[in-house]
C-alpha cells in the first residue's frame, strides 16, 4: 500500500451517496488483484447502506483498472433487474414443480449456477450468442477452422471456430465504448433477421435493422425479409399470399415490380451477413487467436465451411452457400440449436491465483482466498492451491466433480531494495468450457 484512504474523504463520500438513496454500489480500486485491503476497507464502510456493493477483485484477478472498474459497474448497474429474473425463474421452476438445479449460461460458453450468477450477474452477458456456439458444438463433429450463423428474427449472430474450437476474447469483451474484464466467446451480431424490415430508401431497398412485428406472412402489418424469401420461392412459410401482398404493395409505392424488390432484400441481406463474417475473420486475424482450450494459434484462420441454425437457416442455405463459395452445412435440430446448447453447456469458472514469498503471502482474489506462506513456497503448490480453491469455490455453490486445467503457471526470481530474494508466481486454471452430448 503506498497511500492509505483517507477516512473522511470516505465518509464524506458514504454519507453522500446514502442521502440520494444511492443503494448499488462498485467498488475498484488500483492493484485490488494484488491487495484488496482497500476495496474491503470501503466494503465495511458502506455495507449497512448498499443493496449491493461488487468490488473489482472479486470479478477478475486480471490487471487493468480501466476494464475493472467497467465490469463493477456493470456489475452493480444490472444487479436488482438480474435478481427479479433470478426469482422470477425460482418461482417458475417452483410452480412447475421442478427440482433440478438451475444454471446460466456465461458469456465464454460455460454455464454457473443461479445462485453464483446473482452475486455476478455481468457473466452472462453476451449468452445468447454462447449458447448458439455451444448448441452447434452439441450437434455437429466440427474439427476444422469454420463460421457459424444464427439466424434469428431480428439479428444473426456470428461466431469463428479455429481447428473445431470457438474462438475467444482473452482480454474481455466491450459494452459499447467501454472494455471490461468479462471473458467470452468472440460473437458478432448484425441487424438481419427473418423478421428484418424492408424499406425502399433513395429506390434501393434496405434490410433491417429494424423489427417492427413479425412478418406479414405471420400476421404482421409490414413486409420483411421473410416475406420476400416467400415471393422468391426460397420458402413458403406461413401464409405466402400475404407476404406477396406485403413486397407488391412496397414495391407499388416506388413504382416498381415486386420480384425485383425481394430479390434485392435477398441479395442485401445474404451480402451484407456474408460481408460480416469475412470481416470478423479478418480482424480475428489482426491478433494472435485464442479458442476455449486456451490454445494460442499462430497461423491465420481459413474457414472452410459455414454452419448455419436458426429458424430460417435451411431458406438461407443456398444462398449462403453461393455468397461464400465455401460448404454449407445445417445440422438436425437448426432450429433449436441454442436452446440444446444451453441445456447441455457445463458449469465452469476461472482462477488467478499469486504468490509473493518475499511478503509470504499468497492470494485467489475473485475466490477471496488469501493466507500466509513460507519462503520455500513452490510452483507445484501453488498449481496445486489454484485448482483446490477453485474445486472448493464450485462445490460451495453446487457443482461437484469440477476437472480443472491449469492455463498458465509461472514463478519469477526476484530481489527488492533489501537484497532479499524470493519468487513471485502466477497461475491460472479454470473448469473448461464444453458440452456433455447425449
Amino acid at each position: 500500500e503506498i497511500l492509505a484512504l483517507d477516512a473522511a474523504e470516505l465518509d464524506q463520500a458514504a454519507n453522500a451517496c446514502r442521502d440520494m438513496g444511492i443503494q448499488a454500489y462498485a467498488v475498484a480500486t488500483k492493484f485490488s488483484t494484488r491487495n484488496p485491503a482497500q476495496e474491503n476497507q470501503i466494503l465495511d464502510r458502506i455495507q449497512d447502506q448498499a443493496a449491493v456493493a461488487t468490488l473489482g477483485h472479486r470479478l477478475s484477478g486480471l490487471l487493468n483498472f480501466p476494464r475493472r472498474v467497467a465490469t463493477v459497474y456493470y456489475n452493480s448497474a444490472v444487479w436488482r433487474i438480474y435478481n427479479g429474473f433470478a426469482d422470477a425463474v425460482e418461482d417458475a421452476a417452483r410452480e412447475l414443480g421442478l427440482t433440478a438445479p438451475v444454471y446460466v449460461l456465461k458469456a465464454d460458453g460455460g454455464t454457473m449456477p443461479l445462485l453464483l450468477s446473482r452475486e455476478q450477474p455481468v457473466e452472462s452477458i453476451l449468452s445468447g450468442p454462447a449458447a448458439s456456439v455451444m448448441g452447434m458444438i452439441a450437434l455437429c463433429d466440427i474439427s476444422e477452422d469454420c463460421i457459424i450463423l444464427d439466424i434469428g428474427g431480428t439479428t444473426t449472430d456470428i461466431a469463428v471456430f479455429a481447428e473445431g474450437s470457438p474462438v475467444i476474447k482473452m482480454e474481455g469483451i466491450s459494452v459499447g465504448s467501454y472494455k471490461t474484464l468479462v471473458r467470452a466467446l468472440a460473437t458478432r451480431s448484425i441487424g438481419i433477421g427473418g423478421d428484418s424490415l424492408l424499406r425502399i430508401v433513395g429506390g434501393e431497398v434496405r434490410v433491417g435493422p429494424e423489427r417492427e412485428g413479425p412478418a406479414m406472412a405471420f400476421g404482421g402489418n409490414k413486409p420483411t425479409l421473410l416475406d420476400a424469401l416467400n415471393v422468391q420461392g426460397v420458402t413458403k412459410a406461413g401464409d405466402t399470399s400475404a407476404s406477396a401482398r406485403g413486397i407488391q404493395g412496397l414495391a407499388k409505392l416506388w413504382d416498381q415490380l415486386p420480384q425485383p424488390v425481394a430479390e434485392q432484400a435477398v441479395e442485401r441481406a445474404v451480402t451484407a451477413i456474408r460481408d460480416a463474417a469475412e470481416d470478423m475473420v479478418w480482424h480475428l486475424n489482426q491478433r494472435p487467436v485464442y479458442t476455449i482450450g486456451e490454445l494460442l494459434r499462430d497461423e491465420k484462420l481459413a474457414p472452410s465451411r459455414v454452419y448455419v441454425m436458426g429458424g430460417p437457416a435451411k431458406a438461407f442455405r443456398k444462398l449462403l452457400g453461393q455468397a461464400f463459395d465455401r460448404d454449407v452445412k445445417v445440422p438436425d435440430d437448426f432450429a433449436v440449436a441454442n436452446a440444446v446448447g444451453a441445456a447441455l453447456t457445463r458449469p465452469t469458472w476461472s482462477a488467478e491465483l499469486f504468490a509473493d514469498t518475499v511478503q509470504g503471502r499468497m492470494l485467489v482474489p475473485n475466490l477471496g482466498v488469501s493466507r500466509e506462506i513460507g519462503p520455500g513456497y513452490s510452483l507445484a503448490e501453488a498449481r496445486s492451491d489454484a485448482s483446490e480453491a477453485l474445486v472448493a469455490h464450485l462445490a460451495q455453490v453446487g457443482v461437484e466433480s469440477a476437472a480443472v486445467d491449469v492455463t498458465e503457471a509461472m514463478a519469477f526470481a526476484m530481489v527488492d531494495d533489501y537484497g532479499m530474494s524470493g519468487k513471485n508466481i502466477r497461475v491460472a486454471c479454470q473448469v473448461r468450457p464444453g458440452v456433455d452430448k447425449p
